[in-house]
């Protein structure tokens, strides 16, 4: 980097300013690097100028970043709109398999059931007269 042309640390602070944000804008958006030249003679229209591109560049990045986040927003709805739809066909399954398991089936299952996990609650289905044998 050459500074020696600029005499005041305010103007050697721009010009760092400008070669960070135009390369750290370029390399997000992939482009080529825009040049802005900052000389000693014009160097309060250089701010301007350079306040002017930064702002573009700034507009130019978060114009990208907002497409990008509705893009993502919106394959996250359609994730979260199947993962209900799975989920409701999935506890009305398991509720029908819960009417019509017998008492002796979810004893068995709720045996095998380890410790910490809460016991199921099962509606009760009516026992055969004389008890069932299976």
């Amino acid at each position: 980097m050459n500074t020696e042309m600029y005499q005041t640390p305010m103007e050697v602070a721009v010009y760092q300013l400008h070669n960070f944000s135009i390369s750290f804008f370029s390399s997000l958006l992939g482009g080529d690097v825009v040049s802005v030249k900052l000389d000693n003679s014009a160097s309060g229209a250089s701010v301007v100028a350079l306040d002017n591109k930064i702002e573009q560049a700034m507009d130019l990045v978060k114009n990208h970043l907002m497409y990008a986040v509705r893009e993502e927003v919106e394959i996250l709805k359609e994730q979260i709109r199947e993962l209900v739809e799975k989920n409701s066909q999935l506890e009305r399954e398991n509720t029908l398999l819960k009417n019509l398991a017998s008492p002796e089936q979810l004893e068995k299952f709720q045996s095998r059931l380890s410790p910490e996990e809460p016991v199921p609650e099962s509606p009760q289905a009516p026992e055969a007269p004389g008890g069932s044998a299976v």
